[in-house]
C-alpha cells in the first residue's frame, strides 16, 4: 500500500510510527514535509530562545535520517504539497532542492500539516524585526537578530500562550518588554478575575500592558521602530507577532474535503475526512471537545501525538477513536503555573449552558507546612446537574498536580460533589487533608 503523508512533525510521524509498528506489510511510506527539520518540540522554542535550552538539537526527537536510515520512511524535505486530485489520488508540489514540480500517487493519504501564525496585513509587517515563532527556523532567526544588533526593547503583539512565555524569555534576556493586547485582559482562556492575577505578575517584572489596543502600523527606516495602535504610538527595537494561528489548508482548495468554520479540516472520531481514504490528524485537523459536545480546534501537541497514532491505526484498518479533549493547558510565566480544563465562563455563557462557580484561595500543601504557597482555585459547575463544567487554577506549585485531577474528573463527567470522594493522596509537604480542589468544591452552593 502506498501511503503519503503530507506534514513530517507530531501527529505526521506519530502515525508513521504506528503504521511501522503494527503492520508485518512493507507499506511504502511516503513523508512530505516543506520544511528541512522533522519531529521537532515546538513548545520547547521560547526556552530555546532564552537559552534555558541550549541548542536546537535538544528539541528534536528523531532526526531525518533516523526516519530513513532505521524506519525506512522515505522522508522528503523542502516538498511543499500545493495540490490533491482525491479522484485520481495524485499529490502535486515542487521540489526546491531540485528545482522541480513533482507528482505523487497514493492509495491512503493522511494530512498533518499542522497551522502557521497569522500576520495581518499591517502596513509595515516586511519591515526587518517583525518576527512570528512556529519553527526552529523562525526561533534562529530571532536569536540571529539578538546577537546582530542591540536589542533594548521588544514589543509582543498578542497576550496568548506563546505571548507571555516569549514575555517570560525576553525579560530572562535582559529586554524591556512591552505586550498589546487587543482584548481587555491577557490570555483569553482565562477568565477575567484569573487574569488579573497574570496582570500582576506580568507588572512584578516590569512587563508594559497595553490592553484594548488594536495594531494598526508599524514605521522605521533599516528596521522596525515604532508601532501604531489606535490608541498611540510606541517605540520597539523587535516586535513578535503572536496573535494566533490558522490551519495549513490552502492547498485543499480544488477539493470537496470539509472544513470547520475555524477553518480546519473536519474529521470523525478514527481521523478519516469526508473524502474517502483520506484522513487528517493534528494542529490541521479538528478535535471533539467533550464538555462543548461538538468538533473544536485547539491545537496543541498532545492533542496532535494522540491524533497521529490513531490515524496511523485507522490507514491500517485497526479501529481506535479518538475519544475527545477536555480542554486542558498549561503555562509557566515566570514563578506562576496557569492551568485550565473544561469550559470558561465566557465558553459557557457562547453555549447557553446554566452555571455556577465558587472561587477559593488554598495552600499548594499543608498550610502549616514551611514555604507553603497560594493558589488560586475557580471550578464551573451546571447550575442544575452540578456536573462539572471546567476549572482555573493560578499559583507557584502543585497547579499542574490539580488541573490534572479536574481533567480526569471532566473526561468522566463527574459532579462537582464528586470531587468530595476522590481518595487523594496526603502528607504534609505535598497537600492538605482537603485537596484545593476539594476545598473549592465544599464551597460550592
Amino acid at each position: 500500500m502506498k501511503i503519503i503523508i503530507i506534514g513530517g512533525d507530531a501527529a505526521g510521524m506519530s502515525a508513521a510510527m504506528q503504521i511501522i509498528r503494527n503492520s508485518k506489510e512493507n507499506h511504502e511510506i511516503t513523508v512530505l514535509e516543506k520544511g528541512t527539520i522533522y519531529s521537532y518540540g515546538q513548545c520547547g522554542l521560547p526556552y530555546y530562545i532564552s537559552g534555558v535550552i541550549p541548542q536546537k538539537e535538544d528539541l528534536i526527537a528523531r532526526s531525518v535520517t533516523t526516519f530513513r536510515e532505521k524506519y525506512g520512511i522515505d522522508a522528503k524535505v523542502q516538498h511543499e504539497v500545493s495540490n490533491i486530485n482525491t479522484d485520481t489520488k495524485i499529490v502535486e508540489g515542487y521540489n526546491y532542492i531540485d528545482q522541480q514540480p513533482f507528482q505523487l500517487t497514493y492509495d491512503k493519504l493522511l494530512i498533518a500539516t499542522g497551522v502557521s501564525p497569522v500576520m495581518p496585513d499591517w502596513e509595515g509587517t516586511d519591515l526587518p524585526g517583525i518576527f512570528t515563532l512556529k519553527t526552529i527556523p523562525d526561533a534562529n532567526e530571532i536569536i540571529q537578530e539578538m546577537n546582530n544588533r542591540t536589542i533594548k526593547h521588544v514589543t509582543i503583539i498578542g497576550g496568548g500562550y506563546i505571548g507571555l512565555e516569549m514575555a517570560e524569555s525576553f525579560v530572562r534576556l535582559g529586554k524591556r518588554v512591552t505586550i498589546i493586547e487587543r482584548n481587555k485582559q491577557l490570555a483569553t482562556i482565562f477568565d477575567e478575575d484569573m487574569a488579573q492575577l497574570i496582570h500582576q505578575k506580568a507588572k512584578e517584572h516590569q512587563v508594559t500592558l497595553k490592553l484594548g489596543e488594536e495594531v494598526q502600523s508599524f514605521s522605521g527606516k533599516a528596521f522596525v521602530e515604532s508601532i501604531t495602535t489606535d490608541k498611540g504610538s510606541y517605540k520597539t527595537n523587535l516586535v513578535l507577532v503572536a496573535i494566533g494561528v490558522k490551519p495549513n489548508v490552502a492547498f485543499l482548495k480544488k477539493t470537496d474535503i470539509s472544513l470547520s468554520q475555524h477553518g480546519a479540516i473536519r474529521v470523525n472520531n478514527y481521523m478519516q475526512t469526508s473524502i474517502k481514504d483520506v484522513y487528517a490528524a493534528g494542529d490541521c485537523a479538528t478535535q471533539y471537545h467533550r464538555i462543548k459536545a461538538l468538533d473544536d480546534h485547539i491545537p496543541l501537541g498532545t492533542h496532535a501525538n494522540k491524533q497521529g497514532q490513531i490515524a496511523g491505526l485507522s490507514l491500517l484498518g485497526i479501529p481506535k477513536p479518538f475519544k475527545g479533549i477536555v480542554g486542558s493547558s498549561v503555562i509557566k510565566f515566570f514563578n506562576l503555573t496557569l492551568g485550565r480544563t473544561g469550559i470558561s465562563e465566557k465558553e459557557a455563557k457562547e453555549l447557553n449552558i446554566p452555571y455556577e462557580f465558587v472561587v477559593t484561595d488554598a495552600h499548594d500543601i499543608a498550610g502549616y507546612y514551611p514555604d507553603a504557597k497560594r493558589m488560586k482555585v475557580k471550578l464551573l459547575y451546571h447550575k442544575k446537574y452540578r456536573t462539572l463544567l471546567g476549572g482555573q487554577i493560578i499559583g507557584e506549585y502543585g497547579v499542574d498536580k490539580r488541573i490534572d485531577v479536574l481533567a480526569t474528573a471532566l473526561y468522566n463527567q463527574m459532579s462537582i460533589d464528586d470531587l468530595m470522594d476522590l481518595d487523594l493522596s496526603y502528607a504534609p509537604p505535598f497537600n492538605g487533608v482537603w485537596d484545593p480542589v476539594q476545598q473549592a468544591a465544599r464551597r460550592s452552593k
